[in-house]
């Protein structure tokens, strides 16, 4: 999970709002005497100027991270779908991820960082709630590509007869990325009762390499991540994960209020990826098990 404000919003104990989407809920303000050069290019100046600029989150494998210098992931692949539909040559800019999402959002798509920062065209792997895009007038929230969802990850052997779900993380040890979904589900949701048997690693993908070496027998996380490090022997599921607000999310593009033809453009090239079945093909290239999302 890229950042803590969104997973304390999915882990949320409260029901889901059954209001109309925005009823009752205030916009962001926007901000004041803001540069022009930090409010982005318009859709006729990157068709123009031939090129795109897309901030994704660096080091976060299968969706984007560098590898001998060229950036790698499926979210690169989906900047150059965007990229190539629009007529113009992507630009991957990767970014470190803040400790809200909102920060990222003001970062990267409609202000800049205050010193030395500058908004990108798009961001993508930015995650679509209703409650949340209600918050920000400064924000179009489009061009959903997919839903992730949190799994499972088991050594088959130590669970021949039946998968592992949640209660049995109360004996048998079970590792998470730190400061995520699934450690705050198991760790706040459980009210600690497998806080001892809760390994915390840096990432999935390093709680999965732990599982594989039988530091624990089982990982949960996104299925995205689990799905790129899946090792012989390893099964995965996706059970119920009962106190969870959400146990599954939207992905989604960002882009600046001001520039909503460009997003209305980006949400045509991926309305017509996933419709010709490109986008499944990114994912299963990366091993990945794609589910598409409720658009």
């Amino acid at each position: 999970m890229r950042n803590l404000a969104l997973t304390l919003a999915l882990v949320g104990l409260a029901p889901l709002s059954v209001q109309a989407a925005c009823e009752g809920v205030a916009p962001g303000q926007k901000p004041q005497n803001t540069p022009v050069q930090d409010i982005g290019r318009s859709f006729d100046r990157i068709r123009d100027e031939g090129w795109i600029e897309v901030a994704l989150y660096e080091d976060y494998k299968p969706w984007s991270w560098e590898e001998n210098g060229t950036p790698k992931g499926i979210d690169v692949d989906i900047a150059k779908l965007i990229a190539a539909d629009l007529g113009v040559e992507p630009r991957i800019r990767l970014v470190q991820a803040g400790e809200t999402l909102d920060a990222d959002l003001l970062n990267y798509v409609y202000h800049g960082a205050a010193v030395g920062g500058h908004v990108s065209d798009l961001m993508i792997h930015v995650p679509y709630d209703v409650d949340y895009a209600c918050r920000f007038d400064q924000v179009v929230f489009t061009g959903q590509y997919a839903t992730e969802r949190l799994a499972i990850a088991y050594d088959q052997a130590s669970y021949p007869e039946k998968p592992p779900t949640p209660p049995v993380f109360r004996y048998d040890p079970v590792g998470v990325e730190n400061d995520s979904i699934s450690d705050f589900f198991l760790t706040s949701v459980a009210h600690g009762a497998t806080a001892d048997k809760v390994h915390r690693y840096k990432s999935t993908g390093d709680a999965m390499a732990g599982l594989a070496a039988h530091e624990v027998m089982a990982a949960m996380g996104p299925r995205a991540e689990i799905d790129a490090n899946l090792a012989p022997g390893i099964g995965v599921h996706e059970p119920p994960f009962l106190g969870l607000a959400k146990q599954s999310w939207t992905l989604g593009v960002a882009v600046s209020l001001q520039h909503h033809d460009l997003g209305y453009a980006v949400d045509d090239a991926i309305a017509a990826a996933l419709a010709d079945g490109r986008i499944a093909k990114i994912f299963a290239a990366y091993g990945v098990d794609f589910k598409p999302p409720v658009r």
